[in-house]
């Protein structure tokens, strides 16, 4: 398979695994005691780096507008990569190189690593849409078929942004209206949900009462077989004979004949397709998907958050349909370049119309984080406008987060900082690649049992900790065998062997994210 090379790739095809684990802190939540949506404010790459021990495999739709690498400068999202976070960013990590990029160079050494990280975060099951235009798409399906494999490219969705050519024609005399969304899984196994099946609108009616319900006129003519298999059906009730290439065998058309499935026509016979035999009860969906206005999307937003200016959000159309026809209701959405909040206000309006109970999570690295794309998120909720342009709240809630501290200090130590309930969490997933979930033990350090061994993290901030007798005597929670973190052990190699005891030094063997 052809791979993509640019100046700065070799210094970023690892880099997510130098990225330090950065604790999130949990702000406030809105309109919630609790909240399992989630709004974090930090650099994309750290957030999802953070996000990892808690949902690693378990995203089951991801939806990313990322820069689309225009030149536009004049956008409140610096559409050219050129924000001093990211020059910054490519100068530590690319080095001296990172002078001589151009900003195609530039787009794929940011994009690539964040990529990276997704790809885990994302399900065996789940669909990952990427928004993009013309200017990076043959770069993006390269680098995803190098990270998600050419074979897992379900398909690249047109959809256009406006519904003329109006203004001052271009030299070209063609208006570019359109954009794309590239959709990739992670394995096989993703189906999109599809659209309802509405039967009047695909031609399902009972003009003749069929007591088997509506249905529609199909051909049974096939367009691709040869002149040698044609053969002959009769009309029971006229003696009248058809010869033609069929697309079904003549003993399942002679099936349909007994059974009043064939409709007589003068040239050519149809038949009757029952609505009741439907496989799917939702239909398949184009790859074009027509019309979602994003100038007027401009004003929609200025309607919600007067005192913010965003210039080209996202349609909320649009991502209502991302979000009807790639999600089952307990769906967990993840949008790293989450901009307005577009994708959290979809989430919250199909819950609302369908009663499911999908859940968000919105990184945003920008100053506006607060002010604009949690401010929208709780309008949405709340309900907006006045008078007679006066909308209903969707419902719901969020938590809004921040980026503390890393976990692990440069020399490799333990951050005291953080606070130990994190760092306990953070040694469990990193043993178990699992989520730590609530256990019940009167051994405080317990951390839980998984595929049959205990694990117990002995720690304490304020003083060393020893792994010795008088601690094994605190274990009540019985195991196949053991795992045990401490400052220090005094149990000897051939004891610890016999009571199947693994001791790992705090913090040497402690691994890095």
């Amino acid at each position: 398979m052809p791979t993509l090379e640019w100046i700065g790739k070799e210094k970023v095809i690892n880099h997510h695994q130098q990225v330090p684990y950065r604790v999130l802190e949990g702000k406030y939540t809105y309109n919630a005691e609790k909240s399992d949506n989630m709004i974090i404010h930090g650099d994309n790459l750290e957030a999802l780096k953070a996000l990892l021990p808690s949902f690693e495999g378990r995203i089951d739709c991801i939806y990313i507008d990322p820069p689309y690498n225009t030149g536009n400068e004049k956008w409140i999202y610096n559409d050219n990569v050129n924000d001093p976070k990211i020059r910054k960013w490519l100068g530590e990590v690319v080095g001296a190189e990172g002078d001589d990029l151009c900003r195609h160079d530039k787009w794929l050494c940011m994009m690539y690593p964040r990529l990276q990280l997704l790809r885990r975060l994302l399900s065996n099951t789940g669909i990952i849409l990427i928004s993009i235009d013309e200017h990076e798409l043959s770069n993006l399906l390269f680098i995803m078929n190098e990270l998600f494999g050419e074979a897992n490219h379900v398909e690249t969705i047109v959809w256009e942004k406006k519904a003329g050519a109006k203004g001052v024609p271009p030299r070209s005399m063609m208006v570019n209206v359109h954009e794309y969304i590239v959709a990739y899984q992670k394995a096989e196994g993703f189906r999109f949900v599809g659209e309802k099946r509405d039967p009047d609108a695909d031609g399902f009616k009972n003009p003749d009462n069929d007591p088997r319900g509506p249905w529609r006129m199909s051909n049974i003519k096939s367009t691709t077989k040869s002149p040698e298999e044609a053969f002959t059906i009769v009309d029971p009730s006229t003696g009248k004979q058809y010869t033609n290439t069929w697309a079904f065998s003549k003993e399942s058309l002679n099936r349909m004949i007994e059974e009043d499935r064939i409709l007589w026509k003068e040239t050519l016979p149809k038949q009757k397709e029952f609505l009741y035999e439907m496989t799917n009860e939702n239909k398949a969906i184009k790859s074009s998907w027509g019309v979602f206005d994003a100038q007027s999307t401009t004003v929609f937003l200025k309607q919600i958050v007067p005192s913010i200016k965003f210039d080209n959000p996202k349609p909320i159309k649009l991502l209502n349909r991302i979000i009807e026809v790639a999600t089952r209701k307990d769906s967990i959405i993840l949008d790293s370049f989450s901009g307005s909040g577009t994708t959290a206000h979809a989430v919250l309006n199909t819950n609302k119309f369908d009663g499911g109970n999908r859940r968000f999570i919105l990184v945003e690295m920008e100053y506006y984080a607060e002010n604009l794309t949690a401010e929208r998120v709780r309008r949405a909720i709340d309900g907006y406008g006045e008078g007679k342009k006066a909308v209903d709240g969707t419902g719901g809630d969020f938590t809004y987060y921040e980026l503390g501290q890393p976990l692990l200090l440069p020399d490799g130590n333990l951050n005291e900082e953080v606070d130990v309930g994190l760092i306990r969490e953070y040694v469990w997933y990193m043993e178990t690649k699992r989520p730590m979930k609530p256990v019940s033990s009167e051994n405080a350090y317990y951390l839980g049992n998984c595929r049959g061994t205990g694990y117990y993290f002995y720690y304490e901030k304020d003083r060393m900790t020893t792994l010795n007798h008088q601690f094994l005597n605190t274990i009540q929670d019985r195991a196949e065998s053991y795992l045990i973190y401490a400052d220090l052990c005094t149990i000897p190699d051939e004891e610890l062997k016999k009571y199947n005891i693994t001791f790992k030094k705090i913090p040497r063997d402690i691994q890095k994210l």
